[in-house]
């Protein structure tokens, strides 16, 4: 009953749980190397469904115009609906897929709490604890994922020259990073900007790191600063 009194939810739940299934199968190729790069883009495809989905709770009336498409920009499941497109025909990457499999995992297993709720405050004990343990390593998990987010933008571009990307896929990555970057309800891709940042600058202050590598960091620090987005 708890489960069709909420259909959408629940049809977000069944896609994210079978997202994190091909996921898992991609990154662990128990049935073959073959077999890993299909599960690579039935990942993928998963979880443009659950955002498309997601995008449509948030915002359930489609208008073609700029103010809706601004507004949409600015749903996290919109950026990674765009995510999912980027990378679902490219060569299959082991560090894109875990973005989506960490945010299936989390948004599964707060709805399976949810639903092991409707049973009864005591049902499955050994998964609850499991959910527990997911939970209180939440802020990690996040971090690891915005810290994916941004090293996937040097990958596009090392992809790009090694012939197994697209020209225009570096390009239309770092749209979704700044969107990442300018997220109102997920602030961790900026907090690792600034944690990287304060991360190098102290490295390279040391007296034992050499002129030449001190002046290339704080030109790409410099640089990377402008290509920043304004956030209000």
């Amino acid at each position: 009953q708890f489960l069709m009194a909420n259909k959408l939810e629940t049809a977000m739940w069944i896609s994210r749980l079978f997202t994190v299934y091909c996921s898992a199968l991609f990154v662990l190729p128990l049935l073959g190397l073959h077999e890993a790069a299909s599960f690579y883009q039935r990942a993928l495809l998963a979880n443009a469904l659950t955002s498309a989905l997601r995008l449509h709770q948030r915002l359930p009336h489609f208008q073609l115009s700029r103010a809706f498409l601004a507004q949409a920009l600015l749903e996290d499941s919109c950026h990674y609906l765009l995510y999912s497109l980027i990378f679902v025909n490219s060569y299959p990457v082991t560090m894109s897929i875990f973005p989506v499999l960490l945010f299936s995992l989390l948004h599964a297993a707060t709805y399976t709490k949810k639903v092991l709720d409707a049973r009864g405050s005591n049902s499955l004990p050994f998964l609850r604890n499991l959910l527990e343990k997911l939970n209180a390593n939440q802020q990690n998990i996040l971090k690891f994922i915005a810290c994916n987010e941004i090293f996937l933008m040097p990958a596009t571009v090392f992809m790009l020259f090694s012939g197994q990307g697209s020209l225009l896929q570096p390009f239309i990555y770092y749209r979704f990073l700044t969107l990442r970057y300018s997220s109102r309800r997920n602030p961790y891709c900026r907090t690792l900007f600034t944690e990287l940042r304060i991360v190098v600058e102290h490295l390279i202050m040391k007296p034992s790191c050499p002129v030449f590598v001190r002046r290339l960091c704080l030109s790409s620090i410099s640089f990377i600063s402008r290509l920043a987005p304004t956030v209000a």
